[in-house]
């Protein structure tokens, strides 16, 4: 008997905020990328190109999200959230809310070093 197992999807969703580095964006969406990868896991995530970065920060931004993610309804899990530069919470709420997915939310602050804790780190 072959049977095969369903892999546990996660929606991803990286936030930024304009004054902010984007560059701090893309780099925590790999570290989160090939991890969940490696484990196994699948993921549904905005391409890079798709807006800054491939991270949500303004209602334009969390529009694409969430039609990625209404879109994949069935296979999402839960979603995971990842704050690498204070990212603004509001375009996070509006994905999270016009998705209206009715799944677990993990909400993921990046660690900061306290010395480099400007506009540009």
């Amino acid at each position: 008997m072959n049977i095969t197992q369903k892999k546990t999807t996660f929606g991803l969703i990286i936030g930024t905020r304009n004054i902010f580095n984007t560059q701090l964006a893309a780099i925590e969406r790999e570290k989160l990328l090939n991890p969940l990868k490696k484990l196994g896991f699948d993921y549904v995530i905005p391409s890079a190109c798709a807006t800054k970065a491939g991270a949500i920060e303004t209602r334009a931004d969390a529009g694409i999200c969430a039609e990625l993610f209404k879109a994949n309804r069935d296979a999402i899990y839960g979603i995971i959230v990842v704050l690498p530069n204070f990212g603004d919470e509001l375009g996070i709420f509006q994905t999270l809310e016009t998705a209206n997915l009715d799944v677990p939310v993990l909400v993921q602050a990046c660690n900061d070093e306290a010395d480099k804790v400007d506009v540009k780190r």
